[in-house]
């Protein structure tokens, strides 16, 4: 396997408390690897400089006892090939039989930062390596225990104008929907992507859409609505397996 200098990003996807079945998890003798925790359960979003921090729990027992366990984070074809992230030792704690341990990841797209470095092409599922070692010497290592998703984090804007507008008159809405680049380690708009404009009245908690736009080359959103009552306009973005979902803050037009 190879350990990649360029290889991930983070803050947080799907629970991972995925209990291996016993012949799955282990041999007969062997630890048995019971709860794997990946940021909390959550997607890992990485921007386009900041470092993500995140950590990773796993569950072990043995007759022996655990010495040790840890998770590694990887994306490839296979375990053997794979850009992998890894961490400094982990802290374990120990109850009874059972052990976990604890792993602290950083993650970033700066390549200034040679310590776990994302780009594009690895946004989407990475595979969650299981190992435990047993104080009898006996071990086990799932490759593929699980997976999650690392994405590139995204953002979205809205402004509705003019305002104030005459009720019956039209307004514009604009917005961008952009997410993080890790190869430029700048901000890009999002093309081709399917937002939906949504409209609150005033003294209502509810928000309705309206439409459905597509972002334009360049991640822009513009539509025209008449304007009807006194509220607040904004875009949603429900997410892409690579980028996490977003919603626009709303926009308030005062109707007279």
């Amino acid at each position: 396997m190879r350990t990649s200098a360029v290889a991930a990003t983070a803050t947080a996807t799907a629970a991972l408390l995925l209990p291996l079945t016993p012949s799955a998890a282990h041999a007969v003798g062997n630890p048995a690897i019971t709860k794997v925790v990946v940021n909390k359960g959550k997607n890992i979003v990485v921007g386009p400089t900041t470092t993500t921090e995140f950590s990773a729990q796993i569950t072990a027992t043995h007759t022996a006892g655990v010495a040790t366990a840890w998770v590694q984070l990887w994306h490839g074809a296979s375990d053997e090939s794979a850009d992998r992230w890894l961490t400094a030792p982990p802290q374990c704690t120990t109850s009874g039989q059972a052990t976990t341990c604890t792993m602290n990841f950083q993650v970033t797209a700066d390549t200034r930062d040679m310590t776990n470095v994302v780009s594009n092409a690895q946004a989407g599922t990475w595979h969650i390596y299981a190992y435990a070692h047993g104080k009898d010497g006996a071990y086990t290592r799932v490759d593929n225990y699980a997976t999650t998703k690392v994405q590139r984090a995204s953002k979205l804007t809205a402004n509705a104008a003019p305002e104030p507008v005459k009720k019956g008159k039209n307004i514009t809405v604009t917005g961008t929907l952009s997410r993080a680049n890790w190869n430029t380690h700048k901000w890009a708009g999002y093309a081709g992507q399917k937002a939906k404009l949504q409209f609150r009245p005033k003294n209502s908690s509810t928000y309705t859409t309206l439409k459905t736009l597509t972002t334009s080359s360049t991640g822009k959103l513009s539509t025209t609505v008449k304007a009807t009552a006194d509220g607040y306009y904004r875009y949603t973005f429900t997410g892409t397996s690579t980028t996490p979902a977003a919603t626009a803050p709303g926009d308030y037009i005062n109707v007279t």
